[in-house]
């Protein structure tokens, strides 16, 4: 099995992952703040995490991956008073339509859904026990704050204490009765019109950082193996949970494994509905692509790496995409050849690529040699059966459907044969008129020694 190794943000270096129990793994990455549709900078981090998930459970460990959903905080609290409606009708909407885009970039690692609703009393609890330990502190008429003064290692993450531009900052830690300039909110204590729970504290909701320590304190325990995210989380909000965590349980590292994913960018700017340059995921299948070409344009680039986005660059991948499934779809058509072509040893690679803290791009590039070996040579009859494993199994690495395509349809196939017959007979002219017609139909063909075999191509519109 290849050695995994995974470059840890706490650490700053790369390193071969160890689980804390043989061959299981505890997955958490930061989930969606749920009051509109989600975009394709989510989409990048999301993408990715899921891969690792697929990653871990192709090198044999049982992989359990929590994923939150932050269904209460002041964007939808806005949201609903913008709209004249309830928030929680407007958590479950967008929920639901993150879970549906999810759906459709083929992200299906996620083992649960974990809503910051539903653990009230174990935020309330975790929030009882940082004052209890002298960590927080009340301020009369506002809420609960933590006190960074009181934790050491505050910083250790990131290397800062201060917040910068692109960090994703607190949305209600803004106090001028706070006792430090960075001390961050635990509980907003109740206002008019908004929703509210009872506390020993006093009623209000939760702050942003506690929900994720909580959540994952009662699914994990106080110490789980990978926590994942997006890179403007690493400060304010991963610094934080390690602060409160850490302060609760007193034991390090909460977390052993920190993992990052890079900004998708346009005009070299971070995608953000705050600046308004975003498209979501629904843009982009309402304008006709195929939502795995953009699964697939975001595994072209490592994830601690940025991306440049355009409508020229999916379009590329839309292509790309194409000429990966014209070869997955050889399975339809293989020939009575003796070619040996080496799938298991084709996995390996491709596992071994992907080992090297998701080396997403020379998997890529890996496959792309192999595919290139295929389609010049094509599958002999023999080892029908190799060539469907392996094309499954890169299906569950890289999660891109490419075994979905359907087989052509029994019209078509008599074309085929027409065709077939028609090259038989000389007839080079009926051949060309089928090809063309064929073609109009989304089904290139093109002739080889073994004979004619056929790709599927997406018809312009």
């Amino acid at each position: 099995m290849s050695q995994l190794k995974l470059h840890n943000t706490l650490s700053k270096s790369l390193e071969d992952f160890e689980p804390l129990k043989e061959d299981e793994v505890k997955l958490f990455v930061c989930g969606p703040t749920v009051y509109d549709r989600s975009h394709i900078g989510h989409a990048k981090t999301y993408v990715q995490m899921d891969v690792l998930a697929r990653t871990l459970k192709a090198l044999g460990y049982k992989t359990i991956y929590l994923q939150n959903i932050t269904d209460i905080d002041d964007k939808i609290i806005l949201r609903a008073q913008e709209e004249g409606r309830d928030w929680e009708e407007v958590a479950r909407e967008y929920e639901s339509a993150y879970r549906e885009d999810m759906e459709t970039l083929n992200n299906t690692s996620v083992d649960k859904y974990a809503k910051a609703t539903d653990y009230i009393d174990n935020i309330i609890n975790q929030i009882q026990t940082l004052l209890d330990k002298g960590f927080a502190y009340l301020v009369d008429g506002d809420g609960i704050y933590f006190e960074i003064a009181k934790f050491k290692d505050y910083g250790k993450l990131s290397g800062r204490k201060d917040v910068q531009e692109n960090d994703a900052r607190s949305r209600i830690d803004e106090s001028d009765r706070k006792r430090g300039w960075n001390d961050f909110c635990l509980w907003k204590f109740s206002k008019p019109e908004e929703p509210e729970w009872p506390a020993p504290f006093g009623s209000g909701r939760p702050g942003w950082h506690i929900e994720d320590t909580a959540i994952t304190e009662k699914e994990f325990g106080s110490q789980y193996d990978i926590h994942g995210g997006a890179i403007d989380l690493i400060f304010p909000h991963h610094e934080a949970e390690i602060t409160q965590m850490e302060s609760i349980s007193g034991k390090k590292p909460f977390v052993r494994y920190w993992l990052h994913s890079g900004f998708l960018n346009i005009n070299k700017s971070k995608m953000a509905k705050s600046a308004k340059n975003f498209h979501t995921i629904k843009d982009v299948v309402n304008k006709g692509y195929n939502p795995m070409a953009l699964r697939l344009l975001i595994l072209q680039s490592h994830y601690r790496s940025s991306i440049d986005f355009s409508w020229e660059v999916l379009d590329a991948a839309s292509n790309r995409l194409e000429t990966m499934q014209a070869v997955a779809d050889l399975r339809y058509q293989l020939v009575d050849e003796d070619t040996k072509i080496g799938f298991i040893n084709y996995q390996q690679k491709l596992l071994g690529s992907i080992s090297q803290d998701l080396d997403t791009p020379k998997t890529l590039s890996e496959l792309s040699s192999q595919f290139n070996v295929i389609s010049n040579y094509l599958v002999g009859k023999n080892q029908k059966a190799e060539f469907n494993q392996y094309l499954e199994f890169i299906d569950q690495l890289l999660g891109l459907k490419l075994l979905d395509s359907a087989d052509i349809s029994k019209a078509q196939q008599q074309l085929l044969a027409k065709r077939a017959a028609a090259r038989k007979q000389d007839d080079w002219s009926q051949a060309d008129e089928i090809r063309q017609e064929l073609l109009d139909q989304g089904l290139e063909v093109r002739d080889t020694p073994a004979g004619q075999i056929w790709s599927k191509r997406l018809i312009s519109s």
